[in-house]
């Protein structure tokens, strides 16, 4: 069977949509795994469906490319904004729910602005900071990140005793010439990612705390391009946060399942 679909990328962080409002899509794991591979599918570190939310211009459904719902995608949120935008279901800015939700987002041109949860869960693990910013997140700030072997670097904390069960995205940073670079091992993908909204967020976060900021904004560069990310602190929660940065389309096309 043949199904539409459109590739999009949020710095990098690449993604296949389809537009599920008609719910035809089975969401079978094996079938998403299939097509987020990259030698055999579409290839995709992720797969959204966008389908009907009442009270909401819609609804997004993200899966990790290992084929299983995920939590939230900051990256996948731009990306599936810009796509409602295209499917005409909503113009320059709008409200849609998720996992973790509700969000919501203005644009202008291909610059996407998503407003993200606001985050009360700060901790520390020794010298990183553990935060939840929609997924759950590990942050250490170290030199000379793109010395790091991040695979199996992260890999050693992604799979310790501490985290093993539920998992935890592993954020490396440094802070360089008045901007934060980083970079990302994301669970469920199980490697590092050119970007990662979530873990933008929790970085500029972790930036703030060990800085001590409660209100502002940080410019991050991820591998795959540049995002900013926007907050204020109240009564020790952070609020009012956005991330900002491009969504594109790259391409769209059919391709052919075994079952949908």
């Amino acid at each position: 069977m043949l199904i539409d679909f459109f590739k999009y990328q949020g710095t990098g962080n690449d993604f296949v949509i389809l537009d599920n409002r008609n719910e035809l899509f089975s969401k079978n794991n094996s079938l998403i795994r299939f097509i987020c591979d990259r030698r055999f599918g579409i290839g995709a570190d992720g797969l959204m469906l966008l389908e009907n939310a009442e009270g909401y211009d819609f609804r997004m459904v993200y899966y990790n490319s290992d084929g299983n719902e995920s939590s939230m995608c900051g990256n996948g949120g731009r990306c599936i904004a810009e796509f409602a935008r295209k499917l005409g279901v909503v113009k320059e800015k709008g409200k849609f729910v998720a996992i973790d939700g509700e969000h919501e987002f203005t644009m202008n041109g291909d610059d996407v602005k998503l407003k993200m949860i606001d985050v009360a869960e700060m901790s520390r693990d020794k010298d990183a900071y553990i935060l939840f910013t929609g997924s759950p997140h590990y942050v250490i700030f170290t030199n000379s990140i793109d010395q790091i072997d991040i695979v199996p670097e992260a890999r050693k904390i992604r799979y310790n005793d501490t985290y093993k069960e539920k998992g935890i995205n592993i954020n490396y940073a440094e802070e360089k010439d008045g901007r934060i670079f980083m970079r990302t091992y994301e669970r469920g993908v199980e490697g590092e990612t050119l970007s990662c909204g979530t873990g933008t967020v929790a970085v500029a976060i972790a930036a703030a705390l060990k800085n001590k900021i409660d209100s502002g904004a940080h410019d991050i560069l991820t591998p795959g391009g540049n995002l900013r990310v926007s907050f204020e602190k109240e009564e020790g929660i952070f609020t009012n946060i956005w991330l900002e940065g491009p969504a594109k389309e790259v391409f769209k096309g059919m391709i052919t399942v075994d079952q949908v």
